[in-house]
């Protein structure tokens, strides 16, 4: 069966999984950690014989001096049995009111492992950062990948090379940041710069399968029978790098499930967001960037 025949469905299904992803973007939205909107978070070890909810009741129920509650906070569950509480921006005499109101009301001193307090201006100036990393990285490549691929015909323009690359990266992360969306909405993820770096690191994994598939049809090009279609180039070209970025793929996310499975609670976010990019990564390689290329060319 013909890799590039196959593309037109998966294509199709591309389309409409990007779509869906910019459409999560809006409704119902990602949920933001505290990084990017800044906040307070504090991971607690719940006394012996209180429950999440009994925490809660008492957080409900705490107020200032002059009558301020503490408004909107989540709290959810570690595995390890800790307690996340984020919250609005808490003073230094507010967390420790809040701490003494718990022991007061539960009895039992509460063990704090971990008092985190990020300010609204900062959360901003990170969640633009960020966008910037994301931007500036993807202008990079189109510039890299249209000069390393100057020497192609005349005919295929170095800049297709770059631009298609580049389409294929932003398919993987819209569809990477759709899935964790829904993740966000269905468990105790939250969009962090870890979450970021995540994608940072997808984006030039992705495009490392692409340039190796587009450096074989470059090659292929410049050999091939100047009769030849180049849908037949292509075909080949994807036939022979197959092996290689799948092996190379497959030893990566060997890697990648140990850590899942066996690594830190910290990072099993950052793991999972790069296996499911790197699977993306050489899905598009070969059903979005390439038959692009070509149906462009067929065009023409």
């Amino acid at each position: 069966m013909s890799l590039i025949r196959l593309s037109k469905f998966f294509l199709t299904l591309s389309t409409v999984a990007v779509a869906a992803s910019i459409v999560l973007f809006f409704i119902p939205g990602p949920m933001l950690s505290m990084e990017f909107t800044g906040g307070t978070l504090m991971n607690i070890v719940p006394p012996a014989g209180k429950t999440k909810a009994d925490i809660q009741s008492i957080m409900e129920g705490f107020r200032t001096e002059d009558g301020k509650s503490l408004g909107y906070f989540t709290m959810s569950m570690t595995r390890e049995g800790d307690l996340l509480i984020r919250s609005r921006t808490l003073t230094n005499e507010e967390h420790l009111a809040l701490l003494a109101l718990l022991e007061q009301k539960t009895g039992s001193t509460i063990d704090e492992k971990q008092y985190t307090t990020i300010g609204p201006t900062v959360g901003a100036t990170l969640k633009r950062q960020s966008v910037y990393a994301l931007i500036i990285a993807s202008v990079g490549i189109v510039l890299y990948i249209a000069f390393a691929f100057y020497r192609v015909p005349r005919k295929l323009s170095p800049w297709r090379f770059g631009v298609f690359a580049v389409v294929a990266m932003i398919h993987d992360l819209l569809i990477t940041a759709g899935v964790f969306i829904i993740l966000s909405r269905l468990t105790n993820f939250e969009f962090d710069t870890l979450f970021i770096t995540a994608l940072l690191t997808v984006l030039g994994y992705s495009v490392n399968d692409t340039i190796i598939i587009f450096d074989r049809i470059r090659e292929n090009v410049a050999f091939a029978d100047k009769h030849e279609d180049f849908a037949v180039t292509a075909e080949r070209s994807l036939r022979e790098t197959i092996v290689r970025t799948l092996n190379t793929s497959f030893t990566t996310l060997i890697t990648l499930l140990c850590l899942y499975l066996l690594g830190s609670e910290s990072i099993r976010w950052f793991i999972l967001a790069l296996i499911i990019g790197i699977c993306l990564g050489n899905y598009s390689s070969y059903f979005v960037a390439t038959p692009l290329l070509v149906f462009l060319r067929k065009k023409e």
